[in-house]
């Protein structure tokens, strides 16, 4: 059982790995070809432009967690229908919300660039990247609903063919658009946003088949269903409140970062894609933890609740350690293939360290997301990372001032911890299948 258990997650986490190593590939090419030109301040246009559109998308994530955690419980109860439901609410959502945000483009760029850090060369080419990219609005938040599909299926090989489609287009028009028609941050933006339709044609294809039967009989007020979608907006408020909270603590991280100049802005953002690269490994395991939780949740099958997360926990944990080791001895050699500043090289360097710490120190706190998400304790995430948000603000209060960017880097360190141990405390509500209605 113990063997099948392990089998079974590393069958579901290994093609969402594969997928997600496709993303920091995304944002290491993205670091490349803006880091080949040489300028520091375009660099600290991506890392800004980039923070921002997190802020902006990743506000809306329970999309994406809240459709695995409602479609996985739904499956686990038998119940192919309200799958179906939540996805096309999802749906729906999703299109509606990316409408606004073109709307409300101007206010959001202004309030934004004005509470950012940053010189004046960044912001300008920041703006010059936002204006392109706000109009994958609805692109990129269908696309979260869909991936929230997928998973709560199961379905992790169509992940991986969704994100290597997704990647890959956004890689070739990235060289394209950048290296041959010179177009600099905007060729980034405009690379993003062409992919991401992309990959949403793509995602039809693969759906459509899964849901057409269901939805040939279905009629609006189905699909406006008060009971599904009041139940559905309880979790994505907690998850939207838990995931501000998030993005605020990497802007802060940024914006800190921002604030001791341009080469530090450009050395964090370098050491950044590989904290990336290593939290979308170990997402891999959280991720399917979300889908094997939320269906025994939805079977009331508690001792197996138990074992996925054991499960989980023993995979997670020694890939941390793998991957801690493989940041270790490779992590000179990247920096000179992700920019030509050597001022920029050096000053990576200094700091490279902590990339090697990361790995181990957030590991707990990816699990446990995936794991909470999947049993829909959304309640206890928001409280968790409130109190999380608030002691890595207090840590950088005490340690930025008198140890700079290093009291930066152990700030997120300690941010990391704080989002496990406040996990942890709530974690006996998941397998007594104590799930909030």
């Amino acid at each position: 059982m113990i063997l099948d258990n392990h089998r079974k997650m590393m069958l579901l986490a290994g093609p969402i790995i594969l997928a997600n190593l496709s993303s920091p590939l995304l944002g290491l090419v993205d670091t490349a070809v803006i880091g080949q030109l040489g300028d520091a301040a375009l660099l600290g246009a991506v890392a800004v432009s980039a923070m921002l559109f997190s802020f902006l998308f990743w506000g809306f994530g329970f999309l994406r967690m809240g459709t695995t955690a409602l479609v996985a419980q739904a499956l686990g109860r038998g119940d192919s229908d309200a799958a179906m439901h939540t996805f096309l609410q999802a749906a729906m959502l999703a299109v509606v919300i990316g409408l606004v945000l073109w709307i409300l483009q101007t206010p959001i760029a202004t309030l934004s660039f004005t509470l950012l850090g940053g010189s004046e060369l960044v912001e300008e080419a920041a703006q010059r990247y936002f204006s392109i990219r706000i109009w994958g609005a609805p692109v990129n938040l269908l696309l979260l609903a869909m991936m929230g599909y997928l998973l709560g299926r199961q379905d992790s090989k169509s992940v991986l063919y969704l994100q290597l489609v997704l990647n890959l287009s956004n890689i070739i028009l990235d060289i394209f658009l950048v290296v041959f028609l010179h177009m600099n941050v905007e060729g980034v933006a405009l690379a993003t946003v062409l992919a991401e339709c992309i990959a949403v044609l793509f995602a039809i294809t693969i759906i459509w088949p899964t849901i057409k039967s269901s939805v040939l009989v279905l009629n609006h007020r189905q699909l406006l269903a008060t009971g599904p979608l009041k139940h559905m907006m309880q979790i994505n408020r907690d998850i939207m409140i838990r995931t501000l909270c998030l993005i605020f603590a990497f802007a802060w991280f940024t914006d800190q970062g921002a604030r001791f100049g341009d080469t530090i802005l450009a050395a964090n953002m370098i050491l950044m894609q590989f904290v990336t690269f290593a939290a979308f490994f170990l997402d891999g395991f959280a991720l399917a933890a979300e889908s094997l939780v939320g269906q025994a949740v939805g079977a009331n099958d508690r001792k197996l609740s138990k074992r996925i997360i054991r499960t989980t926990f023993e995979l997670g944990v020694v890939t941390a350690l793998l991957l801690s080791l493989l940041l270790a001895v490779s992590y000179n050699i990247i920096l000179v293939l992700l920019t030509s500043n050597q001022e920029v090289i050096n000053t990576a360097q200094a700091y490279a360290s902590w990339i090697i710490i990361a790995p181990v120190a957030s590991v707990a706190a990816y699990l446990l997301d995936g794991i909470f998400i999947g049993a829909a304790l959304t309640r206890q995430m928001r409280s968790a990372m409130i109190v999380s948000l608030a002691i890595f603000l207090f840590a950088c209060w005490g340690l930025v001032v008198p140890y700079a960017n290093h009291g930066l880097w152990a700030s997120l360190m300690i941010y990391y911890l704080s989002r496990a141990a406040s996990l942890a405390f709530y974690l006996p509500k998941v397998w007594t299948g104590q799930v909030q209605s």
